[in-house]
């Protein structure tokens, strides 16, 4: 497994929480709930990577 930074860690902490409420809120019947809750986990994973291409851009002194 790749070394993972410490945000990147919790983003996908986030990300993987969000889908796992996600599919326990569609078995107990709130179907709308859980897909407005589903479409966080592209864009948790989303800002972890605008993130990441930011701090790369910054090590290479592009900003």
């Amino acid at each position: 497994m790749p070394n993972l930074t410490r945000a990147e860690l919790l983003f996908n902490i986030a990300a993987m929480l969000s889908l796992i409420a996600s599919i326990v809120i569609w078995f107990l019947g709130y179907e709308m709930a859980a897909i407005f809750i589903g479409l966080w986990v592209p864009s948790i994973i989303g800002w972890m990577n605008f993130g990441a291409i930011k701090q790369n851009r910054r090590a290479r002194g592009e900003e």
